[in-house]
């Protein structure tokens, strides 16, 4: 049995973007906490796009956002390549997820954290070993001071190494799936298989759980993934980084504008087929009445 590699778009998204339960599982592991009221009981997937507060103002999409019954939010990002881009793009998605929690009116007490946890395939502190690394706002002098609102986590998948399971099991089981499924791999060690959570990730990677369309993107994926790194690395080699930044941010805008236009289209045809109205349809997906004809 074949599996594709769970850090491409397609792949992780499948798993976590249509599975509260893996992502709820995964971010038990993956996120800071300490007492057993600080972890997740329930999640509820929350829209990936978040809308500019003017037409204005820049929109962004994430590749999963939820919120758990407390009202905490939480987004997740996979990550194939380490730039100023992605790191800006990250503060400025956890500030927006924060402040988008108030409406006109609304108290500052009744915001809620918002926790990011991002998962780099790649190294961007050489110098560090470790491979997890958690940012928030803290008493530059009296470090156990801090702010707990905003909660920033980047994974350097390349470094991690599992060692043992006598700490943090599933945070172990979850970076072995990220890290070693894919590349042709048939064989899955035995405690994989026997957690649940894994074992069902695992089922949604299977090859065989793809079509033929998307095993093409599947490939395509990973053809523009060593695209952007050479590009990036020939970039950085000849001083010109500034300029492909920003060219892979554009390509990144281009990309998540033609995304969002085919999700309004699916979220359209599915109301229709369910006998929504037209003008139903119109407000949710901003299409006008003549695209929805169309469908």
């Amino acid at each position: 049995m074949r599996y594709l590699d769970p850090k491409a778009d397609l792949t992780f998204k499948k798993v976590f973007g249509k599975h509260p339960d893996l992502v709820k599982s995964l971010l038990n592991a993956l996120l800071p906490f300490e007492k057993p009221e600080d972890f997740i009981e329930e999640l509820d997937y929350m829209p990936a796009e978040l809308m500019p507060v003017t037409p204005f103002r820049k929109y962004s999409i994430v590749d999963v956002r939820c919120r758990d019954k407390r009202g905490r939010q939480f987004i997740v990002e996979m990550q194939m390549m380490w730039t100023k881009v992605f790191v800006q793009c990250v503060v400025f998605n956890t500030a927006k997820a924060y402040t988008y929690q108030l409406g006109k009116g609304d108290d500052y007490g009744e915001t809620e954290e918002v926790y990011s946890l991002n998962l780099i395939n790649d190294i961007f502190e050489p110098d560090i070993e470790d491979y997890y690394h958690y940012y928030r706002l803290q008493n530059v002098k009296y470090s156990d001071h801090f702010f707990k609102d905003l909660n920033i986590i980047f994974v350097e998948l390349p470094k991690f190494k599992p060692t043992t399971f006598s700490e943090r099991k599933m945070q172990v089981l979850w970076l072995r799936f990220l890290t070693e499924i894919g590349n042709n791999k048939k064989e899955v060690p035995e405690e994989m298989l026997d957690n649940p959570e894994i074992n069902k990730a695992l089922g949604e990677v299977e090859e065989s759980a793809f079509d033929d369309a998307q095993l093409l993107g599947y490939d395509r994926f990973w053809d523009s993934v060593s695209t952007e790194r050479s590009f990036y690395s020939d970039a950085e080699r000849t001083g010109l980084a500034k300029g492909m930044e920003k060219g892979i941010a554009e390509s990144m805008e281009k990309g998540l504008a033609e995304g969002r236009a085919e999700e309004k289209i699916n979220i359209a045809k599915n109301l229709k087929s369910l006998g929504v109205s037209i003008e139903s349809i119109c407000k949710a997906t901003g299409l006008s009445a003549e695209e929805i004809d169309k469908l």
